[in-house]
């Protein structure tokens, strides 16, 4: 095994051990994005408003009490609409298809997060698990172009498959989920194919990784030639 490759192999076990504390954390951190957009909504449109009454009160004229009432009343209608308006719909299936390569991760991850309630407890660590593993996928997709093999193979996998995939589980009546067939129940089979797609996201981004790793690893050994070799 080259050094190149140990690298890879401790990154993944690295992810692996830290995975179990990102999986607790990543439903926290979707509803605290959530909040976060719809405060950041809030405070757009209440600054707007209030810009806006300042531009009259300086070009018309002072906005009286009963304009300052109609400001704050209208400031908190606003806040009240933005806060229980309902969140924008996760990206179908046939959406994620058409996503550009560098948005697919968000995109998917977004259609995971709305898949949680049709699918079985144990099933969720395993979409926690392949979000991270998309995240962590995002920043080799930059410099990948889109007509290349790996970004037609991630494009298939990721937009193709894997929706293609929980929506045949999803299709399968409930009292029949936990019901052998073929030696196994369609509960095990999708938590199989969920683990294998985690394990070929993080193949994947090892594999677009190992140029940056043999660059990394031969800048490393030609600075430890130069420098280490200048003191002896």
């Amino acid at each position: 095994m080259s050094e190149v490759d140990r690298q890879i192999a401790r990154s993944n076990e690295l992810l692996d051990r830290t995975s179990e504390r990102y999986r607790r954390s990543v439903g926290r951190q979707h509803r605290t994005n959530e909040v976060g957009r719809r405060l950041t909504r809030i405070a757009a449109a209440d600054g707007a408003i209030l810009v806006a009454a300042i531009i009259f009160g300086l070009v018309v004229g002072p906005l009286g009490l009963l304009g300052a009432v109609g400001v704050i009343a209208l400031m908190i209608l606003v806040t009240l609409v933005l806060a229980m308006a309902p969140s924008a719909p996760p990206p179908s299936p046939e959406k994620l298809r058409t996503t550009t390569l560098t948005a697919l991760p968000a995109q998917t991850g977004r259609w995971l997060d709305a898949q949680r309630l049709a699918l079985p407890a144990p099933a969720v660590p395993l979409l926690d698990a392949i979000s991270i593993r998309l995240d962590t996928l995002k920043p080799q997709l930059a410099g990948l172009a889109d007509d290349a093999p790996a970004a037609a193979e991630i494009r298939k996998l990721v937009s193709e498959q894997l929706p293609e995939f929980v929506d045949d589980y999803k299709k399968v009546p409930p009292p029949l989920r936990g019901v052998p067939r073929n030696g196994k129940t369609p509960d095990a089979q999708l938590l199989d194919g969920l683990k294998l797609i985690e394990q070929e996201i993080g193949d994947m981004t090892a594999d677009l990784a190992q140029g940056d790793l043999d660059s990394l690893a031969t800048r490393g050994r030609f600075l430890e030639i130069k420098y280490r070799g200048d003191e002896a």
